[in-house]
């Protein structure tokens, strides 16, 4: 069975595995059933939060979601986020008070709820003022639409700033971060895991299998269901990932020789950092399930734990582009140069 360890400061206590719902619906596993059944046994197990997006499936995801919670829905911290283009009309999409006033009303449809226990912010949104997006998100707290504010894949500067902005601005406080962090992305062990400690926050990581490059399965026949959307992340034969790949069969190979599958491998480190709150596990069926339910049983030796850092070094992403966002300072070049 989890365990339950708090959720910042908030009171909560949630399980430390996350049931992260981006598989369900026609970009993972169309099938209804399939989502229902899933959402179901990890109930049973003890898993009580559970993790969508508006984006993920367009909606469908959330809809599946809805689904399986009826008559179940109170023992459930839920989350899902906002931010993604939802169709292809004009301001369905971004961190305007407009917007997100419009989808958490579409959300809480979707979802068959009154209330969303944790409504994150899924990405920045350069062109919105952070202190516009937290307006709009306490006037749903004070509303009884959301519980908690959350963000997702933040710089430590902007996780700061959202602080600063709730004490000087009287807005909610944020307090959730839901970074990228895996044996193969450790980047947030820089900045933002620090910065989440000092400020009280839960962490909820997700891709703590890398996309699947941790699921165990031989790297020279996998075929992710990402790789043709983000080859750069995700194709193992691209050249920035071949580090990955590398990393991998080392990884594998410690994973034989401590008597662990890859995956509890995987899921036990992230779990072991003093930081983490509850790992996003994304299933994508049944199987997929039952493979990482047995990983909140492991406990990592410090032989094991000093071995992973001599084959990936803390602090690092072995593919910079697997930090998940990558701010307008750099990806925008007229921004440097006059």
């Amino acid at each position: 069975m989890v365990e339950y360890r708090p959720f910042g400061r908030t009171g909560v206590q949630v399980s430390n595995l996350t049931l992260g719902a981006m598989n369900f619906g026609s970009s993972g596993n169309p099938d209804h059933g399939d989502g229902v059944r899933i959402i179901h046994r990890a109930l049973d197990e003890g898993i009580n939060v559970i993790d969508t997006a508006d984006v993920y499936s367009q909606g469908e995801s959330e809809e599946i979601v809805g689904e399986a919670l009826e008559g179940r829905r109170d023992d459930v911290f839920l989350a899902t986020k906002v931010h993604g283009q939802i169709g292809t009309r004009l301001n369905q999409g971004g961190n305007s008070r407009r917007w997100i006033i419009t989808e958490v009303e579409n959300s809480l449809r979707r979802l068959r709820t009154d209330w969303i226990d944790l409504y994150q912010v899924h990405r920045p949104d350069p062109s919105t003022d952070f202190d516009e997006t937290l307006g709009a998100l306490s006037d749903l707290v004070r509303a009884g639409k959301i519980r908690y504010i959350g963000t997702s894949t933040y710089e430590p500067s902007a996780i700061v700033e959202g602080q600063w902005l709730a004490e000087r601005r009287h807005r909610e406080r944020v307090v959730a971060e839901q970074p990228p962090y895996s044996l193969l992305v450790r980047g947030i062990e820089r900045e933002v895991l620090p910065v989440a400690q000092r400020h009280g926050l839960a962490v909820i990581p997700w891709s703590p299998l890398a996309g699947g490059y941790l699921s165990g399965q031989r790297l020279e026949s996998w075929k992710s269901l990402r790789a043709e959307r983000i080859p750069g992340r995700y194709d193992t034969s691209a050249p920035a990932n071949t580090p990955k790949v590398e990393a991998v069969r080392k990884l594998q190979a410690l994973a034989d020789e401590a008597g662990l599958s890859l995956i509890h491998l995987a899921l036990a480190f992230v779990l072991n950092h003093p930081a983490i709150t509850s790992a996003i596990i994304g299933p994508r069926t049944l199987e997929h399930l039952e493979s990482q339910l047995g990983a909140v049983k492991v406990t990592l030796t410090e032989d094991v734990l000093d071995r992973i850092d001599e084959i990936v070094p803390p602090g690092t992403n072995l593919n910079p582009a697997d930090a998940g966002y990558l701010p307008p300072s750099l990806t925008d070049k007229t921004l440097r140069r006059r």
